[in-house]
């Protein structure tokens, strides 16, 4: 499972980032970076939180 990022839809305001700061990560330029790599299956819990919290629902799993 992956973490998929719509950057048109993505505001950057960093909900995910409080979730799951692990795998998720604004820059200076507050842009998104998401880690790379499939989501360990004990976190896959927070994904889904974080992408369920995304006030824009640019975050989605595939």
């Amino acid at each position: 499972m992956k973490i998929i990022v719509d950057f048109d839809r993505c505001e950057a305001n960093g909900i995910c980032v409080g979730i799951a700061p692990d795998m998720f990560e604004l820059d200076d330029d507050d842009l998104l970076h998401v880690s790379e790599g499939d989501v360990a299956p004990d976190r896959v819990a927070d994904a889904e939180e974080a992408v369920a919290q995304c006030p824009k629902a640019a975050l989605r799993l595939s």
